[in-house]
C-alpha cells in the first residue's frame, strides 16, 4: 500500500507531534478552528487522525461522518452516541477510539488483567489508581485512569493530580496487610501517543476491519493473536 495520507485535526499538543510524523507529501490539512474541516476537504486523505478535546468534538463530528474517511480519534471525556456502532456499519465508515494510544499501555493491560486474576488469591486487597497529567488536562480522572479500572474490574479508588507539563504517569497499587504491588506507566514525551495513532490509522486501513466503531485494545489483540 502506498503511503497513506493523513488528515490531521487539532494542532494542540498531540496532534502537533502527528503532524511532525507525517511526511509533507502526505499530510492533509492540518485542521483547526483557523482551518477548519469540511467533508470535501477530508476526502483528499486516507485516513484522519483526530485530537481535539471533548467539547469540540460536537464541531468536526457531522464533517468527519460526512467524508466517509476512516477515523482516528483521540478525545476523551466525550459521551458517544449510543448507536453510533450501528450508524457506522449502515455507512460502511470505520472509526477507531483510545484514550491513550501508547502501544506499551496494552501490554499494560495484560498485565493488569493477570493482577486482577491473580488478587482474587489474596486477602481482601484494596486498589488504588494515581494519575499525574500536565495542568492543561481538563478531564479528571483520565480516561487512561478510567479504562484501568475497567480493565481490572475490580473497586477501585481513582485519584488524580495535575502539575507541570507531564505527559502521563499511571499507577495501580494492589495493598493487602501484608504486601503491596506496584504497577506504574509513563509516557516520556507525546510522540508514543502520535505513532500509537498512526499505528491505528495504518490498521484501520486494512481490508480485514469490518466498518463500525473499533478501539485499539481489540486491535491490539488481534494483531497479538489474542
Amino acid at each position: 500500500m502506498k503511503n497513506m495520507d493523513v488528515a490531521v485535526i487539532g494542532t494542540g499538543k498531540t496532534g502537533g507531534e502527528v503532524v511532525n510524523l507525517v511526511d509533507p507529501e502526505n499530510l492533509v490539512g492540518p485542521f483547526n478552528t483557523d482551518n477548519k474541516p469540511t467533508a470535501e476537504k477530508l476526502r483528499d486523505a486516507d485516513v484522519v487522525i483526530i485530537f481535539v478535546p471533548g467539547g469540540a468534538v460536537d464541531d468536526i463530528f457531522d464533517a468527519v461522518m460526512e467524508s466517509g474517511v476512516p477515523a482516528v480519534w483521540g478525545s476523551t471525556g466525550y459521551e458517544w452516541p449510543e448507536n453510533l456502532d450501528q450508524t457506522l456499519r449502515e455507512k460502511e465508515i470505520k472509526w477507531l477510539k483510545a484514550s491513550n494510544f501508547s502501544l506499551g499501555m496494552n501490554i499494560v493491560r495484560r498485565c493488569i488483567s493477570v493482577i486482577s486474576k491473580g488478587s482474587e488469591l489474596l486477602d481482601e486487597p484494596d486498589f488504588h489508581i494515581h494519575e499525574i497529567h500536565h495542568t492543561g488536562k481538563v478531564d479528571a480522572p483520565s480516561g487512561t485512569a478510567i479504562s484501568w479500572k475497567k480493565w481490572l474490574d475490580k473497586e477501585a479508588e481513582i485519584t488524580s493530580e495535575r502539575k507541570g507539563d507531564i505527559k502521563g504517569i499511571h499507577e495501580l497499587e494492589m495493598k493487602t496487610d501484608s504486601e503491596s504491588i506496584f504497577l506504574k506507566h509513563r509516557a516520556h514525551n507525546r510522540a508514543v501517543f502520535a505513532k500509537g495513532a498512526l499505528w491505528s490509522a495504518g490498521q484501520l486501513l486494512k481490508y480485514s476491519m469490518e466498518p463500525g466503531m473499533h478501539d485499539i485494545e481489540s486491535v491490539f489483540d488481534e494483531v497479538m493473536g489474542g
